[in-house]
C-alpha cells in the first residue's frame, strides 16, 4: 500500500481551531496532563511537539521533522507542514497560532475540520508544553513570510510578528526550554528519544525524521520506506525466522486505514504490538480481536483445505498459531475511542470486523500463492499445540483456587493476612536464607514472602509444557493467582506490589533478569499497569563510632566517608540478603517509610523485546556486542 489514504482539506486556517477550556490546572497538575515530572514527562512534552508533526504527516502535508536537543537544555521541533494558522480567530480576536499555544484543547483535531486523523493520545499538545515551559518561540512559516510569537510560562510574551518576507516553502519551528521548577530533571536522553523517533518512522512510511544532539554532535535519521515491514525485520533482527519476507497486508475501508506485518521465528513466545493513529495500543483493542480472530480461522481453514490438519484432530487454537508469530497491526481511525486501564486500549466496535475482513481475504490469498511457508506456519501450530496438551495439567494447577482452598497456595509462600490486593505486596525472594529473614521481618499484616530456590528457568528459550513443569514459575504464577497469556486477568492479581528482591551481585542481576523475561514474556499487563517493582537492598554498612550508616551505591560511599572527621569507621560489605538479620533487612530494604523500590516499566516495548532477545536467546553474537557496548554503563560490578 501506498500513502495512508487519508482525504486532504486544502483550507487549515483559524475558524478550524476550535475551544474547549483553558490552561489553569496544567501548572498545578501537570502529572494529569503529561503522567509525571519525571523523565519520563520531560520526555513527554517533545512528543507531544512531534505528533503535532506527525498529524501534517498523516495529512499528506509533511515528510520530514528534526528534533534538536541544545546545549542549553532546549529543545526545538521543525517540521515542513503547512504551518500552524496565524490569521484572527473569529470568536477570541486572537492570532490562531496563540489561541493553540495558550488553551487547552484548542488545536485542529477537535472537529474543526484540520485534521481527519491525528495522533498524541490524548491531545493536549502544544499548550500543555508551553504552560509547562519557562519559555517557548514559535517561528512559522506561511503566506511566504516568517511569523515569531514567544510565551512564558504559557502566558503570550509577545505579539505575533513577521521577521522575514518574500519567502519560500511552509512549516513550523518551536523551541523552548522546561521548567525546572516543576520537572525532578532537565536532562533529556537522546537513546530514549530515538526510540520514539524510530517508532515513528517505521509507523509513517516515507517519513523522515532527524534527531540531533548538539551537547554532543551525535546525529541520527530515521527513515523507512519498508514502513511497517521494516519494523517487523527490526523486531526479528536476533532471531531465526522461518521465512525470509515477512507477509505486508493492507487495505482501506469505510475511512479505516489497516496495514498488517507478520514474519514467524523459532522461538516460542508471540510478539504482536498494536497501533492506533501511531498511538502504542498496550491493551490492544478492537484492531488486535479482529487481527487475532481472522488468523485463527484463516490458518486453520487452509491446515484442513491441504489436509495438514488432519480430520479427526481438532482445530489449532489462537494460542498455538500465534506460537512464534512478530506482528505489527496498525490502523488510521478518524475517531478513536480509546478505553482500558491506561487509556490505551482501542474500543471502536467497527474496526474489528474491518480488519477481520481485510486480513482474513489477504492472508488467504498470500497463503495460496506460499505454500511452504503456510505449511511451516500450521507445523509449527501443531507442535505447539501438543505441548499445550502436555502442559494442560499444569497449567490447571497454577491457576487461581478458590480463596477457601488455602492448600492451593504454595507451601513456601508466607501470606499476608490481609486480603485486599490493593493494601498488600509481595517479596519474591532468592534463596531460602534471605527467604527466612524476610518472613521474620515483614510487616505480617500485608507483605507476604515467596523463597524461590535457585535460578528459575530460561523461558526465552523453552516452551510452554516446559516453563509450566517449573516448580518455581509455578509457584509465582499460582502465588499472584493471575493466570497467565491469554488466562491472564489482572483483576485476580493478589498482590498491588510484586517485588523482586535478590543479592546485590552477578547471581543476584542473573536471576532477576530471568524474573522480569518471565513476567514480559508471560505476565506483560503486570509490567503495563505498574506492578512490578525491584527493592534496591544496601550495598555496605558503615558503623563510625556509636552510628550505623547504610550506604547503597559506591557514590553514596564515597560521599559519606568523605565526611567522617576522623575516617576511623568499619566497613562491611553486603554479598547477600543472607547476610542481613531480619531487623536490618526490614530497615533497608522493606520498610515502606525507609526503603527505595525501583518501578520497572516499558517505555519502548520493541527494544524491551530486542533487549530480552539478545540478552536470554540463543545467538551469542549479539548477546557480545551488547555487552561490550554497555559495559561503560556498569556502575557496579562484582567478580
Amino acid at each position: 500500500m501506498g500513502e495512508t489514504k487519508i482525504e486532504k482539506k486544502e483550507s487549515y486556517d483559524a475558524s478550524q481551531i476550535q475551544v474547549l477550556e483553558g490552561l489553569e490546572a496544567v501548572r498545578k497538575r501537570p502529572g494529569m496532563y503529561i503522567g509525571s515530572t519525571s523523565a519520563r514527562g520531560l520526555h513527554h512534552l517533545v512528543y507531544e511537539l512531534v505528533d503535532n508533526s506527525i498529524d501534517e504527516a498523516l495529512a499528506g502535508y509533511c515528510n520530514q521533522i528534526r528534533v534538536i536537543i541544545g546545549t542549553d537544555k532546549t529543545i526545538t521541533v521543525i517540521d515542513n507542514g503547512r504551518g500552524i494558522p496565524v490569521d484572527i480567530h473569529p470568536k477570541l480576536k486572537k492570532p490562531a497560532v496563540e489561541v493553540a499555544l495558550t488553551i487547552l484543547h484548542a488545536g485542529g483535531k477537535f472537529g474543526g475540520g484540520g485534521y481527519k486523523v491525528s495522533g498524541g493520545l490524548h491531545g493536549v499538545g502544544m499548550s500543555v508544553v508551553n504552560a509547562l515551559s519557562e519559555w517557548l518561540e514559535v517561528e512559522i512559516s506561511r503566506n511566504g513570510k516568517i511569523y515569531r510569537q514567544k510565551f512564558k510560562r504559557g502566558i503570550t510574551d509577545s505579539p505575533l510578528e513577521v521577521i522575514n518576507e518574500n519567502i519560500t516553502g511552509t512549516g513550523t519551528k518551536i523551541t523552548y526550554k522546561a521548567d525546572n521548577t516543576i520537572f525532578e530533571t532537565d536532562e533529556y536522553d537522546f537513546l530514549t528519544l530515538a526510540h520514539r523517533l524510530r517508532e515513528l518512522s517505521f509507523l509513517n512510511k516515507g517519513l523522515t525524521l532527524v534527531l540531533e544532539d548538539k551537547r554532543t554532535g551525535t546525529e541520527e535519521t530515521f527513515f523507512h520506506e519498508g514502513g511497517i515491514v521494516d519494523f517487523v525485520k527490526y523486531l526479528n533482527r536476533n532471531k531465526e525466522v522461518n521465512f525470509k519476507t515477512p507477509v505486508y497486508i493492507a487495505g482501506f475501508k469505510d475511512d479505516v486505514d489497516v496495514e498488517i506485518a507478520i514474519q514467524y521465528h523459532d522461538g516460542y513466545v508471540e510478539n504482536i504490538l498494536s497501533y492506533t493513529n501511531n498511538i502504542h495500543t498496550i491493551e490492544g483493542g478492537t484492531h488486535e480481536v479482529g487481527f487475532k480472530t481472522a488468523l485463527t480461522r484463516v490458518m486453520n481453514d487452509y491446515g484442513r483445505k491441504k489436509v495438514i490438519i488432519k480430520e479427526k484432530e481438532n482445530n489449532l487454537s489462537g494460542e498455538d498459531i500465534r506460537e512464534g508469530i512478530t506482528a505489527v497491526v496498525s490502523v488510521k481511525v478518524i475517531d478513536p475511542q480509546f478505553e482500558g486501564q491506561t487509556k490505551t486500549k482501542l474500543g471502536n466496535s467497527e474496526v474489528r470486523g474491518i480488519v477481520e475482513t481485510i486480513m482474513g481475504e489477504q492472508l488467504a490469498t498470500f497463503l495460496e500463492e506460499n505454500p511452504s511457508v503456510g505449511k511451516k506456519i500450521i507445523e509449527k501450530g501443531i507442535m505447539a499445540s501438543r505441548a499445550r496438551e502436555a502442559a494442560r495439567k499444569a497449567r490447571d494447577l497454577t491457576r487461581r483456587k478458590n480463596a477457601l482452598e488455602i492448600s492451593g497456595l504454595p507451601g513456601k509462600l508466607a501470606d499476608c493476612s490481609i486480603s485486599d490486593p490493593n493494601m498488600c505486596e509481595i517479596f519474591i525472594v532468592e534463596g531460602n536464607s534471605a527467604g527466612g529473614s524476610a518472613k521474620m521481618g515483614r510487616d505480617r499484616n500485608t507483605q507476604a514472602i515467596l523463597p524461590l530456590r535457585g535460578k528459575i528457568l530460561n523461558v526465552e528459550k523453552s516452551r510452554i509444557d516446559k516453563i509450566l513443569g517449573n516448580n518455581e514459575i509455578k509457584m509465582m504464577i499460582t502465588a499472584l493467582g493471575t493466570g497467565i497469556q491469554d488466562d491472564f486477568d489482572i483483576d485476580k492479581l493478589r498482590y498491588r506490589k510484586v517485588v523482586i528482591m535478590t543479592d546485590a551481585d552477578v547471581d543476584g542481576s542473573h536471576i532477576r533478569t530471568l524474573m522480569l523475561t518471565f513476567f514480559f514474556r508471560y505476565m506483560r499487563q503486570l509490567i503495563d499497569c505498574g506492578c512490578v517493582y525491584i527493592a534496591q537492598p544496601p550495598l555496605f554498612k558503615i558503623k563510625h563510632g556509636k552510628k550505623e550508616h547504610y550506604v547503597y551505591t559506591d557514590q553514596e560511599l564515597e560521599q559519606l566517608l568523605g565526611t567522617l572527621p576522623d575516617n576511623n569507621y568499619e566497613l562491611q560489605r553486603y554479598k547477600g540478603l543472607g547476610e542481613m538479620n531480619p531487623e536490618q533487612l526490614w530497615d533497608t530494604t522493606m520498610n515502606p517509610e525507609s526503603r527505595t523500590l525501583l518501578q520497572v516499566t516499558v517505555d519502548d516495548a520493541a527494544e524491551a523485546d530486542g533487549i530480552f532477545t539478545v540478552l536470554m536467546g540463543d545467538q551469542v553474537e549479539p548477546r557480545k556486542a551488547y555487552i561490550q557496548d554497555n559495559a561503560h554503563r556498569v556502575t557496579n560490578l562484582d567478580i
